[in-house]
């Protein structure tokens, strides 16, 4: 009586479905315009250093920005509302005062982005506990620096300002400066398309130097945090 054959079973586990994660969109911007290929650059070194593993925004510059422009916008407002709605002479003084203090209002605002925040593109934040809670602080800056001779090309220029502390700041640890160049078309194709990798590729080993060669403050006393 002829056997039934049976059929063979196969025991490798069965392989799961890869998950593949959408690219971000290629960043393409004008070749001919500094100003759009360094915002693109300083928005890619926001993204980089805001990630999970990286650091946490710290946002008070544009915080204190938003904050005197929107006050001097209810300010003027008001202002304007009021002297609509009531008789000059009887409106003269408050609209006066509305009208000085929307002037240094705005001043103000000038005034901190220009002399405080300064070239500054990012800041951020980490805590990590290493027998103690340490607190480390980071400190981006950024600007373009024209083109040395005329057959050469622009440059985009990072500084960066690492600093760990403790005890609420009290007690400094570390910290370092680096700053470095490079040239636009090292990162933009003729196209104006930013190579995201190639860039993020020099953001880690920038990130990577600032941070392994900080030095004690008592080793390194001319190591001054900008």
């Amino acid at each position: 009586m002829p056997r039934k054959k049976v059929a063979a079973t196969s025991t490798a586990p069965e392989q799961q479905p890869e998950v593949v994660q959408d690219p971000l969109d290629p960043v393409k911007v004008n070749n001919a315009n500094l100003v759009e290929l360094k915002l693109a650059l300083d928005d890619s070194v926001r993204r980089y250093f805001s990630r999970p593993d990286q650091f946490r925004t710290n946002n008070t510059h544009s915080n204190v920005r938003i904050g005197l422009g929107v006050a001097s916008v209810l300010v003027g407002t008001g202002t304007g509302l009021y002297g609509w709605k009531t008789e000059f002479e009887a409106s003269k003084m408050i609209v006066t005062i509305g009208v000085l203090l929307y002037f240094l209002l705005t001043a103000l605002q000038t005034a901190y982005t220009y002399f405080i925040e300064g070239k500054t593109i990012f800041v951020g934040k980490r805590k990590t506990l290493v027998n103690r809670i340490e607190t480390e602080t980071i400190t981006l800056s950024s600007e373009t620096k024209p083109a040395p001779t005329p057959t050469s090309s622009p440059s985009y220029s990072l500084i960066l300002a690492y600093l760990r502390s403790s005890h609420g700041g009290k007690t400094l640890i570390k910290r370092n400066n680096l700053s470095q160049a490079k040239d636009y078309v090292n990162f933009f194709d003729s196209e104006g398309t930013l190579d995201e990798g190639a860039f993020i590729a020099w953001l880690r080993d920038l990130s990577t130097s600032l941070i392994d060669g900080a030095t004690s403050p008592i080793n390194d006393p001319d190591s001054v945090p900008r």
